[in-house]
């Protein structure tokens, strides 16, 4: 992070404190300061030595500037702005009125590359989301090829929720776009003084969050809700606490952390382990993040693995791949290597502080004992999952710590036990463990058969730090994942009543039409926001639409990769399940709903039709284990998106009796009664 650098404003007669760039003065100090000056402010805010290159760089744009801007314009110039969420710096910033122009420079380009304007673009979005000072404000992108021709179609470009499409100019049309924006509204200016000291609380996605904690950032710095920063904070703080108590007592400590759909637990998780192990060397505790969810654990991974091989080519000396991979395989594990590691042995594993994330999709003692004799030859195994990974870290001598990461109603897998197993083993074999919970895990179903009252008064604490309420994933609407359960479970008032404050600024949208809602995500989304297709495991007779979901994705390069990929998200040919997608999310989503699952409105109040295509025909589903497993598919993916979703419920095929109207008919009612809008008209491309 830069250091508060202070600038004179002469003509405002203002002093401004920029904590951000490299460099800020007014437009009349900027032409008053020699470039030389301009260019050692630069070089001292730089970290290290600067390139010959980069001098040069900023020379030029200091030349060009001063071409394109005249004395007289009122407005604050800076240079090297740093984007914290994407861990960038924009070339310039201009305020003029009440208009934030991004300028990124290309010197010596002589074509607009794609590339480059999706960068400046994500800059512009980035400022318009996260940046307090830029919110009512219009941002325009501006690509700068200095040696690329006149682009002249973009003259009435209008903005599209305040930012506008990216312009692209050259060194000598910049000066007609700049004097464009100063003679327009010249009656509303921006504060700019404190947009200079405007806040920036970004919302980065799991990828972007554990990339961030991987270099050493904290959960303040990446997290745009102040109230979402603050639970962070506590929760950390109070999971510290009690490890560090245990610690110190030589006692064994399980620590069970709940929380709303995208508030952040996996975030929790992920920056208590980048805590402990920041004095790995000293206290040798290598505190680990296991995780069963497999497109999650290697999504992750691999993220952490580019990132790493990216950053380290800018350095001295490049980082092999696999040597990257090595360290974040060390970082985040699979759940499963470390049970199968640890069932070859009986000695205490190196871990002392494990983080179990979802841990409620352990398997119970039936699922786990069937999968070990079957799987792994273990034919005398009777024990549940989550019985054998605390039996596990019992095998220390002294002191060991288990944070479990529980989710409310998303088990969406045979098998999976949730929260009262954990309690069962606490209570019937490991009394001597110390039981740190939120009071919130005695109400919303996490506890339909086991009360807390059968444990040991003195075994359990109450922390209410360890509940996480506020949802992060989606910046636009911290209300969504309420309103996605008021639906679910068919609350009809409290679902409208949700539903309507979200669609102020989160847009959910229906179609019955797999074209449109192809057409609605991809004008929604700009610069490398990211959408994909969503649906459930069961449905199977989306493949005539042309998603087949017997065809597994392949998860790094569903969620990792470019536009060009076609085995990327963007393609849009490939649906993620809920177990391709669950922990994880894109910008935009377009959900497409199956006959596997059924409003019945004229039925009891929040009743579903539950199916399973099996062979040619649909089947009902009868147990209520698996009616849960496939109500709570949907929760998963209609709260994967941060920006918006359309929902496609297709219109059947009454000459096709597996896709038959009456299977998607009733759903696409109970989604009109809800209020949720038909997607809007567009007018041709």
């Amino acid at each position: 992070m830069l250091g508060e650098i202070s600038y004179l404003f002469p003509s405002m007669n203002i002093n401004i404190i920029a904590n951000r760039a490299a460099y800020a003065a007014t437009i009349q100090a900027f032409f008053a300061a020699e470039p030389c000056a301009i260019i050692g402010v630069l070089s001292r805010a730089s970290d290290g030595d600067v390139a010959a290159e980069q001098i040069s760089a900023w020379e030029k744009q200091v030349e060009i500037l001063r071409g394109a801007l005249n004395p007289s314009m009122e407005g604050v110039l800076c240079f090297e702005f740093v984007i914290p969420r994407i861990g960038r710096r924009v070339d310039n910033l201009l305020l003029l009125g009440q208009k934030v122009l991004v300028l990124e420079f290309k010197v010596g380009s002589k074509s607009y590359d794609a590339a480059a304007q999706t960068q400046v673009m994500d800059y512009a979005l980035d400022l318009k989301n996260f940046h307090a000072g830029s919110h009512d404000a219009l941002i325009a992108p501006i690509l700068i090829a200095t040696a690329a021709r006149e682009v002249v179609e973009q003259a009435d470009m209008q903005p599209i929720a305040g930012v506008f499409p990216v312009m692209k100019v050259n060194a000598s049309t910049l000066r007609t776009v700049l004097a464009q924006f100063a003679s327009s509204s010249p009656e509303q200016t921006l504060d700019y003084q404190a947009w200079l000291k405007a806040g920036y609380r970004p919302t980065p996605t799991i990828v972007e969050a554990s990339q961030a904690l991987y270099k050493g950032h904290g959960v303040a710095e990446i997290t745009h809700s102040e109230a979402g920063a603050e639970n962070l904070g506590a929760t950390t703080e109070a999971l510290t606490v009690a490890i560090d108590k245990a610690r110190s007592l030589n006692r064994k400590v399980i620590c069970f952390v709940s929380g709303v759909p995208g508030a952040g637990k996996t975030l929790a998780g992920l920056n208590l382990v980048c805590e402990r192990r920041k004095h790995d060397e000293r206290d040798q505790e290598h505190a680990v993040f296991l995780s069963g969810n497999g497109p999650l654990v290697d999504v992750l991974r691999e993220a952490l693995a580019r990132d790493e091989v990216t950053q380290s080519k800018k350095g001295a000396q490049p980082v092999k791949k696999t040597d990257a991979e090595r360290k974040a395989k060390a970082f985040i594990q699979n759940i499963h290597h470390f049970r199968d590691d640890n069932l070859k042995t009986t000695a205490a594993p190196i871990e002392r502080v494990v983080v179990f994330d979802e841990a409620q999709r352990a398997w119970s003692r039936e699922q786990a004992s069937k999968f070990m004799r079957t799987k792994r030859d273990q034919l005398d195994f009777d024990q549940s999952e989550p019985e054998f990974l605390i039996d596990v870290m019992d095998r220390h001598d002294g002191w060991a710590a288990i944070v479990c990461l529980i989710g409310g109603g998303q088990e969406i897998n045979t098998g999976e036990a949730g929260l009262e197993e954990w309690l069962r083993a606490l209570r019937d074999r490991f009394a001597h463990w110390d039981i740190y919970l939120p009071a919130q895990l005695e109400e919303g179903g996490y506890l339909p058969s086991l009360q807390l009252a059968e444990l040991k008064d003195s075994q359990v604490v109450r922390l209410p730090a360890l509940h996480l309420g506020v949802s992060l994933r989606s910046f636009r609407s911290e209300r969504l994942s309420q309103a996605i359960a008021a639906v679910m479970s068919g609350e009809l008032a409290e679902a409208r009543t949700q539903l309507e404050q979200v669609l102020k600024n989160y847009p959910i949208v229906r179609t019955r039409s797999l074209v449109v809602a192809k057409q609605w995500v991809k004008a929604k989304a700009r610069g490398s926001e990211r959408y994909g297709a969503l649906a459930s495991s069961g449905a199977k007779r989306l493949k005539p639409l042309g998603l087949n979901m017997g065809v597994k994705i392949d998860p790094c390069a569903w969620f990792l990769n470019d536009a060009s990929d076609i085995r990327s998200s963007y393609y849009l040919e490939d649906a993620g399940s809920e177990f391709d997608v669950q922990g994880l999310e894109l910008d935009w989503t377009m959900v497409v709903w199956d006959g596997d699952l059924i409003a019945q409105l004229d039925k009891a109040l929040g009743s579903w039709r539950y199916r399973n295509f099996s062979g040619t025909k649909w089947q009902e589903i009868r147990q209520l284990v698996d009616q849960r497993y496939r109500l709570n598919a949907y929760r998963v993916l209609l709260t994967r998106a941060r920006q918006g979703m359309v929902i496609v419920v297709p219109e059947g095929d009454t000459q096709d009796p597996t896709r038959s109207p009456e299977f998607y008919d009733p759903t696409w009612k109970y989604l009109a009664h809800l209020g949720i809008p038909e997607v809007p008209v567009m007018s041709p491309a």
